[in-house]
């Protein structure tokens, strides 16, 4: 155990766990503040609430986000157990299914600008689903990068406890963005 604590004190990993919980807390606060002026907006008056359907696509990319924080999940158990080919295969499924969830996104965006719904309109509440989807790919972009360098970890001959912490940030992370999406899916579910 105590060889243990050295090694975890020789690559000083809890500061970067920190700085990762401080941008997801300040994330936290800024689609709090979009979707207050949301509110704001909306409840402005008559034609300013959100008056068309959100795209088919966005609940099968909920469906599909919440898949792959299971993914994460059992890659994360696998990582635990020392089972470095589960835990791989985890990662890579959910690295697809991250994409898949971004290009289901881009595609409920095309459904909409072929109705003739654009990002830049009279009607401010359409352009702020645009921006929280924009906003949340973004996330999904930065939690992509976070389980690229996991996998690429899981295939170098490093310390256990390196590959264990990058694990730990990669699933904290994706499980955030997660939640993340599903809030911001009901929160527009219940306003339009």
């Amino acid at each position: 155990m105590q060889n243990l604590n050295k090694e975890v004190d020789r690559y000083n990993l809890q500061p970067k766990k920190f700085i990762m919980w401080l941008f997801m807390i300040s994330s936290i606060i800024f689609f709090a503040g979009l979707t207050s002026g949301f509110i704001v907006y909306s409840g402005d008056g008559v034609g300013k609430t959100l008056n068309v359907a959100l795209p088919q696509a966005f609940i099968y990319s909920t469906l599909v986000i919440v898949l792959s924080s299971a993914t994460m999940h059992w890659a994360y158990l696998q990582t635990k157990r020392l089972k470095f080919g589960n835990q791989r295969l985890g990662l890579w499924l959910t690295l697809l299914l991250g994409i898949v969830f971004i290009v289901m996104q881009v595609y409920g965006w095309s459904v909409w600008t072929n109705l003739g719904v654009f990002f830049i309109n009279s009607n401010a509440t359409i352009s702020f689903v645009y921006a929280f989807t924009f906003l949340h790919i973004i996330h999904i972009l930065a939690g992509l990068i976070i389980i690229i360098t996991a996998l690429i970890s899981s295939y170098k001959k490093l310390p256990n406890v390196i590959n264990l912490f990058r694990m730990e940030i990669a699933s904290i992370f994706w499980h955030f963005v997660d939640i993340l999406w599903i809030y911001l899916y009901v929160f527009l579910l219940l306003n339009q």
